[in-house]
């Protein structure tokens, strides 16, 4: 892709991406949740830019994943839950073709997973109880160390702990803490930090395991959160019969079928929800004190001199909240994710801390890498650069943001949201001003008619547009040009007159 510096440019940016996975929004002391224990994301907060309002474009890892590194929605690539996607092109390639040295330590959830995806280099680390079968009998990184200390990967606990259902996922790591999963990505990334030499200008991505089930913390985390104030789960007796039957089916499926995800929340106690989510806090802070020992080896090999360092999670957790856990639903809790971003380059001499209230999209991360870096963006990326925000120069904010899944779309307004069940006339519809909750489903309500059926054509504009322009992406994915939805004002790259939706614009 074209470029106007050179791959060997000392003055580009290095580009840290810091990934958690299955971390809600509500998990950061320094944004008033004052049940945490994050020191070292408070210190992100404390320092750059916290986009207060940041969504995921996928309920899953992978759909996530998948949609924020190629720029393109679920229903452009295909993407909607487990399904491959490594094949398609993403903008750590970009970064690549333009010179950059592109490392990878820890969970970036390529499927297939052994693939080079633009990256130079890649300590792979999957789910914890990663089922090897389905990767051929591979393990990955960290269940190789793990065997070389004799120790076998901890899979198929339900099957051998009589009491794991009791659990609820909550589990304390029971071996020494340099063989927790997320201790051993920490480790990894530390020492590759300490050791890389090389001229070229760096993009390393760390992708944490945590919080993502089970949640395992170290045992000296989780006794921090001992006696300590919690938020209780969220939900309303009987919620469950006023939403899509999908959501009881799903409760019920991690309550019966028999896998080390198996979660039975509807027997369970108040006490026992509560100290499920302790664990899973107290494994927000084990992966929080990694993120400061590789802050702290950057700072020291004086890669964040001259820096873009972002820090996010692909989804949310439930936790209990509608009486449900895990995600594939399109709450808040889900799709709801923390974005910090520290910009340290030499140009900006550093941003102060700033909040930010606009929608935006975890698509947004790849336009401003490429930005940062002076990489021009792919004309069918369907996120926007968000370094106006780092400068102080916001444009318009998205009027939606989105998220699918196998069979739900979620547009979400900074006043409302929606969600369509595919082929069902059930659905969602939330006034989040009057029931930021989401506990009162208003899809059949009379009252918001004319909201839900401005929301409707709202939507069906958005995916209109978004599968008629990237229609070229996949004509010609392989030369990557593309058409794309034009701005007001603007033609496309085949002379088409500039389209102005009076409802939705391109972002």
């Amino acid at each position: 892709m074209a470029d106007s510096r050179t791959a060997a440019d000392p003055n580009r940016p290095s580009l840290i991406l810091i990934m958690t996975d299955q971390q809600r929004f509500d998990t950061i002391a320094a944004w008033g949740h004052h049940h945490m224990i994050t020191p070292n994301q408070d210190r992100l907060v404390q320092a750059g830019v916290s986009f207060r309002q940041a969504y995921s474009p996928g309920a899953t890892c992978v759909a996530s994943r998948a949609a924020m590194f190629t720029g393109m929605w679920p229903h452009t690539t295909g993407v909607y839950s487990f399904d491959p996607w490594a094949k398609h092109r993403n903008w750590v390639e970009d970064l690549a073709d333009a010179g950059y040295w592109c490392a990878s330590i820890g969970k970036m959830h390529f499927s297939p997973r052994d693939v080079p995806g633009g990256f130079h280099e890649r300590v792979i680390v999957e789910n914890p109880t990663n089922l090897t079968a389905a990767q051929g009998g591979a393990d990955d990184d960290w269940g190789r160390y793990l065997s070389l200390h004799g120790i076998e990967r901890p899979n198929a606990r339900n099957q051998s702990d009589p009491e794991w259902l009791d659990r609820h996922q909550g589990v304390p790591w029971h071996l020494d803490e340099h063989l927790h999963s997320d201790v051993f990505i920490g480790n990894s990334a530390v020492a590759w930090i300490r050791s890389h030499r090389g001229e070229r200008p760096l993009f390393l991505q760390v992708g944490f395991t945590g919080p993502h089930e089970p949640w395992d913390p170290l045992p000296r985390h989780l006794k921090l959160y001992e006696g300590r104030d919690l938020p209780s789960a969220t939900w309303r007796e009987g919620e469950l019969t006023e939403k899509p039957p999908q959501q009881a089916r799903i409760r019920e499926h991690h309550a019966t079928t028999w896998h080390e995800s198996q979660i039975d929340l509807e027997g369970a106690t108040t006490e026992q929800i509560t100290e499920m989510r302790r664990h899973y806090y107290a494994k927000i802070t084990t992966v929080d004190e990694q993120i400061g020992r590789v802050l702290d080896a950057l700072e020291a090999r004086s890669y964040l001199d001259n820096s873009l360092v972002v820090f996010c999670s692909d989804h949310g957790e439930m936790l209990g909240d509608h009486a449900m856990a895990y995600k594939w639903l399109m709450y808040d809790p889900v799709v709801h994710v923390p974005l910090i971003i520290w910009d340290r380059r030499a140009e900006t001499q550093g941003t102060q801390p700033s909040t930010v209230t606009d929608l935006v999209s975890l698509l947004d991360i790849g336009p401003t890498l490429l930005e940062a870096a002076g990489i021009a963006i792919p004309t069918y990326f369907e996120g926007r650069s968000l370094l106006p925000y780092l400068m102080g120069e916001a444009g318009p904010p998205h009027p939606y943001v989105f998220c699918e899944d196998n069979y739900q779309i979620m547009m979400r307004s900074p006043t409302h949201k929606l969600v369509t069940y595919i082929g069902q006339e059930a659905g969602e519809l939330y006034d989040l001003q009057a029931d930021p909750n989401e506990l009162l489903n208003r899809w059949d309500d009379p009252t918001y008619a004319e909201v839900k059926t401005r929301l409707q054509l709202d939507l069906l504009s958005w995916l209109a547009s978004s599968t008629y322009w990237n229609a070229g992406y996949r004509r010609t994915r392989a030369r990557h040009t593309t058409m794309r939805w034009p701005m007001p004002g603007e033609a496309n790259l085949h002379g088409r007159a500039a389209v102005e939706n009076q409802h939705i614009k391109r972002w």
